[in-house]
């Protein structure tokens, strides 16, 4: 947690231990620097305040391990290094990016999955194709667990919020029932990769909830590494567990881009390295545009390189869905939004049932801040 006013005119004297008494969203190293903030925290004092409410429903997950990944997180009694090492995941497979240790590995594609794998038993992963088609639209991490027949003890929803979101986002958005919409493929483009790409196995995922098409996905965005600049992966099986003998080691595999199995598989993805609004030409130039655009943890205030983008979006008429760590972070961005499109949300600010089940460390509000948070639509 940093002073809400570090920077603003005058040096940080200290820790930030003085809350805002309104909101108790944000905290000030001093008296003086609360009092010259206040100018510009008013704006959004009721706003946060109201958002504190709702710090319970943010918190609320099915899992054993939900105090110990929500509120101990928080009051830094734990951390997500002592969390991943108690379940021997600390630094392993695609695991090694979800704590700080992981932030100075570089990312090599063919590395990444020779890696790969849950490093967890058969019964805690989904390391092969569910035991039955879906009945029922997901709802909840609950439903997933159930659906999966996974046990409310294993840490992959920390993982598989990644291909979750992208389900939730096309049900919210109306596009559940695809195959009457769509012949043989759903093509995404994916903005603003990070960590995921080194967890690239998990989208593997898509392929259970998504049945019957081709998924194509396309990973756009400035921290694709120039190395990985064009690469393409299909994933024909299910990222594996650690057991040596079960049926996931027999079966899953990463096919070359150029023989026949790997064209038809059912989820390829493709990296480009650069920001979407100069790189969109290049990626249809031999394909068809996309059916659906998505931007998690988009932090659309933050970056000016948004504007070109969100006009580039704009011009392909495709639906666009975003997610962030925070609400307070979607309000800022559909003010940037209406600001350069002059509309309103398709699809407003709501809470994603398959945000990541852990918080953020060090956030900048007191509010809990989870990955993919909530999510909203242009």
């Amino acid at each position: 947690m940093e002073c809400a006013a570090q920077g603003f005119e005058s040096p940080c004297v200290g820790p930030p231990t003085r809350r805002c008494g309104l909101c108790s969203a944000v905290a000030y190293c001093s008296v003086t620097h609360q009092k010259l903030h206040w100018s510009y925290h008013k704006e959004e004092c009721e706003r946060l305040e109201e958002q504190m409410r709702h710090v319970d429903v943010l918190n609320d997950f099915p899992f054993t391990f939900t105090e110990e990944a929500t509120v101990q997180i928080c009051q830094k009694q734990e951390s997500r290094c002592s969390f991943l090492s108690k379940r021997e995941s600390h630094h392993v497979g695609m695991w090694m990016y979800e704590c700080k240790c992981g932030d100075s590995a570089g990312f090599s594609v063919y590395d990444s999955f020779k890696n790969d794998g849950w490093h967890l038993p058969s019964s805690s992963c989904p390391c092969f194709g569910p035991l039955s088609l879906l009945s029922r639209q997901l709802c909840s991490w609950t439903d997933y667990y159930e659906w999966r027949k996974i046990p409310l003890d294993s840490p992959v929803a920390l993982l598989l919020h990644w291909p979750l979101t992208i389900y939730h986002a096309i049900q919210a958005i109306g596009m559940g029932n695809l195959t009457p919409q769509i012949s043989d493929e759903l093509r995404i483009h994916y903005l603003g990769p990070q960590k995921e790409l080194g967890q690239l196995g998990v989208f593997a995922e898509l392929q259970a909830l998504i049945p019957g098409l081709r998924i194509s996905v396309e990973l756009v965005g400035p921290d694709v590494p120039q190395h990985m600049d064009g690469e393409m992966i299909s994933l024909c099986n299910y990222s594996p567990c650690m057991e040596e003998e079960c049926e996931c080691k027999y079966s899953s595999k990463i096919l070359n881009p150029g023989n026949e199995s790997a064209r038809s598989s059912a989820v390829t993805l493709q990296l480009h390295r650069g920001f979407y609004h100069d790189r969109y030409s290049d990626i249809v130039k031999d394909s068809r545009p996309p059916h659906i655009v998505i931007a998690p943890n988009a932090g659309i205030a933050a970056y000016p390189s948004w504007l070109p983008t969100i006009e580039q979006i704009k011009e392909i008429k495709v639906p666009a869905v975003f997610s962030d760590y925070c609400e307070e972070a979607c309000h800022l961005a559909t003010c940037c939004i209406k600001s350069i499109t002059g509309q309103s949300l398709s699809l407003p600010i709501g809470l994603n049932p398959f945000r990541q089940p852990m918080a953020v460390e060090e956030s900048p509000l007191f509010i809990p801040c989870y990955s993919n948070c909530f999510i909203f639509a242009m």
